[in-house]
C-alpha cells in the first residue's frame, strides 16, 4: 500500500531557500542528500525557470511537509501482514525461492499476478509439484529473476497491482525488502522458509502469517494438521524397529543451487529421521548449515558402505556423461560398494528444487519405508501415496508428470552395474 502522503517533487539539491511571507528572514539550508530525502519517503520535484531560483514556502508549509515526512518515514519499514488486515487482498506476488510453494499449499495460487523467471522457463526437468500443478504461472507477467532478484520497476507496471509482496530468503539472498517496499510503496512481508526438521516452527509460523493475511487461516491450519499428522504417521509405523533392525542408508545427488554429483548428500535427511533409518551421514554433533547440504569424500561413502544407496534423481540435469547416475556406473570404487554389488540402488524425487519440496520430502519417506520395512508399510503404494500427498498439497496429483521427465526412476531400482 503506498504511502498517502507521497508527494513527487523534482527536488532542488544543492540550496533550498525558504522565506517566510509574514518574516523577511531567510533560511538556507546545506545540501540534502538523497538519502535523506529517500529516508524520508518524499522525493521532491519542484520546476523552476532556471536551476538559480529558489523555492518560496510558507512556514506552515514547512511544518506540514516535515510532519508527513516523518509518517512516510514511520511506514518505511517493511511491514508485516497486520499492515494490510483491514483490506480484502486479492492481487499478490512471491519473491524468493519457495514463497510461491506456500502460497499454493494455501489454495490461493488465482490471487498472484506476476512471478518471477523461474516460472516461466520450459527445461526437460521440472520437480517443482506447485508449478506442475499450475501451468498458468508460466503465462503471468514477470515482475524480476528468481531467488528474489525483483525488479521494482517492473512491479509497479503491474496491473493490477499487488497489495502484498511475500518474500522469502530475504536476509540472505536477492532485493533487500525494506528498500523493495520504499521503492514500490507495497507492504512487503518477509517469511521464513523452514524446514521439515529443527525450523518446522518457522515454517509453520510462515504458513499462518501468509494465511492470516490472505484470510485463509483454516486452510494455513489444515496444511499444518497434514504434515504434522504424515510425520507422526512415519513415525509411528516405524518407532517400534530395534536399531539393529535398521539398515544403514545414504542419499547421494542431492540438489543446491543446482545439481550436483553422487558425493552430494543432507545429513540430516528428513526422510531417514522420519522412519528410523541409520543414516551414517548425521552426526549428532552437526547443527545449522551442517545438517543441510555437504559433500562428503568417496573414502567416506566407501567407509560406511551403506546398506542401501539412494540417487536424488536431480543429478541427472548434469547429462549422460556427468552427475550421481554416471559416477555409480563408471566409477571402480562405487562398483565395490555392498549395495551397488546386491542392486540396491534406488532412485527418489529430488529434495530440493528451487529450495525444499516439502511434499515430495514426505512422499520420499513413504518409499524409504516401504522399502526398508515392508511389514510397516503394508498397506502403501508410494506412488499412489505420493499423489495423495500432491493433491492435498498443490490440488492435482504430478507423480508422473515429474516420473516421465526423470526417466520413470522415481521409486524404483536402477540399474548401474
Amino acid at each position: 500500500m503506498k504511502c498517502p502522503f507521497l508527494v513527487e517533487f523534482h527536488f532542488l539539491k544543492n540550496y533550498l531557500l525558504i522565506s517566510a511571507q509574514d518574516s523577511n528572514r531567510k533560511l538556507q539550508s546545506t545540501d540534502i542528500s538523497d538519502e535523506q530525502i529517500k529516508q524520508g519517503g518524499i522525493i521532491m520535484r519542484a520546476h523552476f525557470h532556471n536551476h538559480r531560483q529558489f523555492a518560496t514556502v510558507q512556514w506552515s508549509g514547512v511544518i506540514i511537509a516535515i510532519l508527513l515526512g516523518l509518517i512516510c518515514l514511520a511506514s518505511a519499514a517493511p511491514a508485516s501482514a497486520s499492515d494490510v488486515k483491514d483490506e480484502e487482498i486479492k492481487h499478490v506476488i512471491c519473491s524468493g525461492a519457495g514463497c510461491l510453494r506456500l502460497l499454493t499449499y494455501l489454495q490461493a495460487e488465482r490471487m498472484v499476478v506476476a512471478v518471477d523467471d523461474i516460472e516461466s522457463r520450459r527445461h526437460r526437468f521440472d520437480a517443482r509439484p506447485y508449478s506442475l500443478a499450475n501451468p498458468q504461472f508460466k503465462e503471468l507477467p514477470i515482475f524480476g529473476q528468481f531467488r528474489g532478484h525483483d525488479n521494482p520497476e517492473l512491479i509497479m507496471a503491474l496491473e493490477p497491482q499487488p497489495q502484498i509482496i511475500f518474500k522469502t530468503y530475504g536476509s540472505s539472498m536477492g532485493y533487500d525488502p525494506k528498500e523493495l517496499q520504499e521503492k514500490t510503496g507495497i507492504p512487503v512481508t518477509v517469511l521464513h522458509y523452514g524446514n521439515l526438521g529443527r525450523l518446522r516452527p518457522q515454517l509453520f509460523a510462515s504458513l499462518r502469517t501468509m494465511g492470516k493475511a490472505l484470510g485463509k487461516e483454516e486452510r494455513a491450519e489444515a496444511v499444518i494438521s497434514f504434515i504434522e499428522n504424515t510425520i507422526e504417521d512415519l513415525a509411528q509405523r516405524t518407532n517400534q524397529v530395534k536399531p539393529e533392525d535398521q539398515p544403514s542408508v545414504f542419499v547421494g545427488g542431492v540438489a543446491f543451487k543446482g545439481p550436483h554429483g553422487f558425493q552430494a548428500t543432507e545429513p540430516g535427511y528428513p526422510p531417514f529421521t522420519f522412519i528410523n533409518a541409520k543414516n551414517p551421514a548425521y552426526d549428532t554433533t552437526l547443527s545449522g548449515k551442517e545438517l543441510s547440504h555437504s559433500n562428503v569424500s568417496v573414502e567416506m561413502i566407501l567407509e560406511w558402505n551403506p546398506d542401501y544407496l539412494f540417487l536424488d534423481l536431480s543429478t541427472l540435469q548434469l547429462g549422460n556423461k556427468a552427475g550421481g547416475l554416471f559416477e555409480l556406473r563408471t566409477s571402480p570404487a562405487y562398483q565395490t560398494l555392498s549395495a551397488v554389488q546386491a542392486g540396491k540402488v534406488y532412485g527418489l524425487l529430488p529434495y530440493n528444487w528451487y529450495t525444499k519440496n516439502y511434499g515430495s520430502i514426505l512422499a520420499n519417506a513413504y518409499f524409504i519405508g516401504k522399502l526398508l520395512y515392508p511389514e510397516h508399510f503394508a498397506d502403501i503404494d508410494p506412488k499412489a501415496k505420493a499423489d495423495e500427498i500432491y493433491t492435498f498439497l498443490v490440488g492435482k496429483p504430478v507423480f508422473s508428470i515429474m516420473n516421465d521427465m526423470f526417466g520413470k526412476l522415481a521409486y524404483e531400482k536402477i540399474a548401474v552395474k
